[in-house]
């Protein structure tokens, strides 16, 4: 078992290219220096929102086409790919192996996973979803992060 998870870390890593790592390293540490997590959150979530602007996903009728239309994205730019499922009162957002860890390092599990709240929400919100639910995340593991869309 700690053979495969050894796998599963070595691959993950190779998703943040080597030419960004230091760089990303270094804005990560001045970050979490200068500014409240709140205050990086909020910075990210921006930051994703401007991301889904520019990644619109098209016209998704079912959940099963949406969660298509987001791995299209994500497998695409190597960040890992997302289950959504129907809770009834709620969506969740299971997004599995996103770079966030090895390209800001495990100090900002606290604020860097907000930039996919806020591609996620902005994604819903494009989508027509009552402006009254919202995308917040509910876990703080980098390799999979889970959101919640709800009221």
């Amino acid at each position: 078992m700690e053979q495969e998870k050894a796998k599963l870390d070595y691959y993950a890593e190779q998703q943040c290219s080597m030419q960004w790592r230091g760089f990303l390293g270094a804005l990560a540490d001045e970050m979490n220096e200068q500014l409240p997590v709140e205050d990086l959150r909020s910075l990210w979530r921006r930051i994703g929102e401007r991301f889904a602007a520019r990644a619109p996903l098209g016209d998704c009728q079912t959940i099963e086409d949406l969660q298509a239309a987001i791995n299209t994205v994500w497998v695409r730019l190597g960040w890992g790919w997302a289950s959504i499922g129907d809770q009834g009162d709620a969506l969740t957002i299971s997004h599995f192996c996103a770079p966030l860890r090895h390209a800001f390092g495990p100090d900002s599990a606290n604020w860097s996973a907000a930039y996919l709240e806020g591609v996620y929400q902005t994604w819903f919100s494009a989508l027509g979803v009552d402006a009254s639910l919202r995308v917040r995340q509910v876990s703080d593991d980098l390799d999979n992060l889970v959101f919640r869309l709800a009221r």
